[in-house]
């Protein structure tokens, strides 16, 4: 049955734009207050600049890779103009509110390598599980790998499972559980914990990896930019839910975005100890 262009359509990609407005609008609140409240830093210049912006979103579109898949898993398992919109919203204010409390944090301290990361090896636990839980597209019913790479597949899987299972009780305490299951309707609420939770964790991985760049670039126009690409990939995957859920759910994609998880997890940790030595 073909989906009504209205409310399908119209109301999740109304629900997208209001959204990125109110997140830009709060961002330049916040910074507004930061330069009220700290007179004595350097204050954060509320000024749109384009290069700033284009900045912003084109960073943002290449480290999207976790945004769009998990957007669509969640599409393909919640279907239904509703819980598109809980999906919207969850995973817009996931990635702006970890976004703005890292800008928080760094204007605030100006150097807390500790904090960031602590909060860059959570966020690269997360991405391990999602990992794991991606191989299940890699398989069919019976439990048989439809893309095993020379048996590769089932080795990865295996070394995933250990390691998620030895970090699980820390990682149980620290975020909600992120696999989905596949059994019954969840409600919208359950849905939208789920769509902040992960882009939450994610958000700060990400700006976090962006402190560098606030030396040469201005942060309010970075930061907007960021948000505009969010609001553009969601954009994209809302005017196709059945193609994008068809594509990351393809056994060769779930694989590749599998391995694409732990890569950035591992990159994650990598700076992390950086970090840790510098301080």
């Amino acid at each position: 049955m073909k989906k009504s262009f209205y409310p399908d359509q119209v109301i999740p990609l109304l629900f997208t734009i209001t959204t990125f407005v109110t997140m830009f609008a709060l961002l330049y609140c916040e910074i507004f207050i930061l330069n009220s409240v700290l007179p004595k830093h350097s204050p954060i210049f509320l000024k749109l600049r384009i290069p700033d912006i284009i900045v912003g979103v084109t960073i943002y579109l290449k480290t999207s890779i976790d945004f769009a898949i998990l957007i669509g898993r969640l599409m393909s398992k919640f279907p239904g103009w509703k819980n598109r919109i809980m999906i919207e919203v969850g995973t817009a204010l996931g990635n702006a509110i970890g976004t703005m409390a890292i800008l928080i944090l760094w204007d605030l301290f100006r150097e807390i390598k500790p904090l960031m990361a602590v909060m860059i090896i959570i966020a690269a636990l997360v991405l391990f599980r999602l990992a794991e839980e991606g191989l299940e597209h890699v398989k069919n019913e019976e439990g048989k790998y439809l893309f095993s790479l020379y048996g590769f597949a089932e080795v990865f899987e295996k070394i995933l499972s250990k390691f998620n299972h030895a970090v699980a009780p820390i990682l149980n305490r620290l975020v909600p559980k992120l696999t989905v299951s596949e059994e019954g309707k969840a409600g919208l609420k359950a849905v939208f914990l789920l769509a902040f939770s992960i882009p939450f964790l994610l958000g700060l991985d990400d700006f976090a990896g962006y402190l560098p760049l606030f030396n040469i670039i201005n942060v309010f126009g970075f930061a907007a930019g960021v948000f505009a690409g969010h609001m553009i990939l969601n954009i994209f995957l809302f005017l196709s839910p059945r193609r994008t859920a068809a594509i990351v759910m393809h056994p060769v994609i779930s694989f590749f975005g599998s391995v694409a998880f732990v890569g950035l997890g591992i990159f994650g940790i990598i700076e992390a100890a950086q970090l840790l030595m510098g301080f």
